[in-house]
């Protein structure tokens, strides 16, 4: 049984929560991801000026891969105190983490003034951001499911992942806005350093918001009948939910599939592909960004209506159909590309039935722990084997970035179909303990 009403109206409580929540993780989110797209200038300052550029590159975008690699490690500790001490805690935690080191990066002296110390500082820097995002996503899924009613658990997960990719749509407007208004002298000289230090102010400001936030329900009612879990949370994650870890980690291989490929790539490989301005492409990545972080609302809401196995059965058929119909329609005429990226991004707020499986797939006790092990774990091997699939399907085939995202999808509904079968003779409802 849970703590909390299993069906009722959205409160105003419950309306303030879901809005801060999802708050913060659009500033968390942006703080994450806006390395990248000012990784080329980093790249010339923080490194040797003899560098070659081919070396010089690898290193930058390897600095960013670390925050991926320290992502498991970060949400699995959080998710450890967050399970025992509080979901409260760890959720601000998070965004402490996060905030500080993006600050410091719009700070720091680059290699011209300190020498290798600079890079070593950057590593430093995205490793600390990368334990952070690593609480986040898993943190705010399972801390604003906790708060509402069961009925209300999609439109929930929906709105936060909406904030999410909204941080994506935030580093993307500020790295547009960026290059237009200033030249590239300029922006190399400081302006660089811009987007860090808002990103470090948007921050702290989501953790003060975050202070009027309140602990869950759920986690306050085991705590009064002491229920928290006493030994390790990951051990009992473990041996006793092995089938779980498994459904989630496929569930999430398909977000990742989607948002890495769909989202984030996207751009880079039409401008190989078909030779598309940087321009158009970014103004594509625009519209399907915020294509994505309104359809993840509303899928949210869809899930709660129909539940996630009607939306996983509908919505994985359409994103397939749109990520073909994005690499082939802009093949056949590149001046299709942005309205057919819109309809993929639109798409893909399917994305949404993924943390709804992975909330109700594991007890209150150590629902912390065990959403944190399977999404960041799974987030880390295929995010980091996605680009390299990508490259390989890509030698045979122009088409080779949708066939990816369709296998992941229809792993994604399989995963889906799974977890009723699971749920098959136990209560829906999110389990307090």
């Amino acid at each position: 049984m849970t703590d909390i009403a299993t069906n009722r109206p959205l409160t105003k409580g419950d309306a303030k929560t879901l809005a801060l929540a999802s708050l913060g993780g659009a500033l968390e989110f942006y703080d994450f991801i806006i390395y990248v797209f000012f990784a080329a200038v980093i790249g010339k300052l923080f490194f040797p000026p003899d560098m070659p550029e081919w070396l010089e590159q690898i290193q930058t975008f390897g600095i960013f891969a670390a925050g991926y690699l320290a992502r498991p490690l970060g949400g699995i500790i959080m998710a450890h105190f967050g399970d025992k001490t509080g979901r409260k805690r760890m959720f601000t935690l998070s965004i402490f983490m996060m905030a500080v080191p993006t600050l410091l990066i719009g700070l720091m002296p680059t290699y011209a003034s300190i020498g290798y110390a600079a890079p070593v500082l950057l590593l430093v820097m995205r490793i600390f951001q990368g334990a952070a995002i690593g609480g986040e996503a898993p943190g705010a899924w399972v801390f604003v499911s906790e708060h509402v009613a069961e009925n209300r658990v999609g439109l929930a997960c929906g709105l936060l992942t909406g904030g999410l990719t909204g941080g994506i749509l935030l580093g993307s407007l500020m790295a547009t806005a960026i290059n237009y208004v200033y030249s590239p002298a300029a922006i190399h000289d400081w302006v660089w350093r811009i987007p860090f230090l808002v990103g470090g102010v948007f921050g702290f400001v989501a953790m003060y918001l975050r202070r009027w936030l309140s602990e869950t329900p759920v986690f306050e009612a085991m705590r009064a009948r002491k229920a928290t879990v006493q030994d390790m949370p990951m051990k009992q994650v473990l041996s006793g939910h092995g089938p779980a870890v498994i459904v989630c980690m496929l569930a999430t291989w398909m977000l990742t599939a989607i948002v890495v490929v769909v989202i984030l790539t996207t751009p880079t490989l039409m401008q190989r592909l078909h030779g598309i301005a940087p321009l158009t492409t970014l103004i594509g990545s625009v519209a399907a960004t915020l294509a994505i972080t309104v359809s993840a609302i509303a899928v949210g809401a869809l899930i709660d209506r129909f539940g996630v196995l009607a939306v996983s059965l509908v919505g994985g058929p359409l994103m397939i159909a749109a990520t073909y119909a994005l690499f082939i329609g802009t093949a056949a005429d590149p001046a299709r590309l942005v309205p057919l990226y819109a309809l993929a991004g639109l798409a893909a707020g399917m994305i949404t039935i993924v943390p709804v499986i992975m909330v109700r797939a594991f007890p209150g006790a150590v629902r912390f722990s065990g959403v944190s092990f399977s999404y960041n774990v799974a987030y880390a091997v295929f995010g980091g084997l996605t680009p390299v699939a990508v490259q390989v399907l890509l030698t045979s085939d122009t088409l080779g970035p949708a066939h990816y995202v369709a296998g992941a999808t229809v792993i994604g509904m399989v995963a889906a179909i799974a977890n009723v079968w699971r749920a098959a003779g136990r209560p829906v409802a999110l389990p307090a303990g």
